[in-house]
């Protein structure tokens, strides 16, 4: 597994929130619904190329 990179996020109260309880619905801790959410996004979009056990891109 990679290292993550740890950085300060200052979001709006209301958006917390609202991640909050769709964290809760996912049953992922706010952090992981944080990670999540633009690394889904950026897959979608194509901009994150996946790798396989091996190291190579699968696209």
């Amino acid at each position: 597994m990679s290292e993550k990179k740890k950085f300060l996020l200052r979001i709006d109260q209301e958006l917390y929130t609202v991640l909050k309880q769709w964290a809760d619905d996912d049953l992922r801790s706010i952090n992981a619904q944080i990670e999540y959410l633009p690394k889904q996004s950026a897959q979608q979009s194509g901009h994150w190329k996946k790798k396989s056990h091996h190291g190579s891109d699968d696209a």
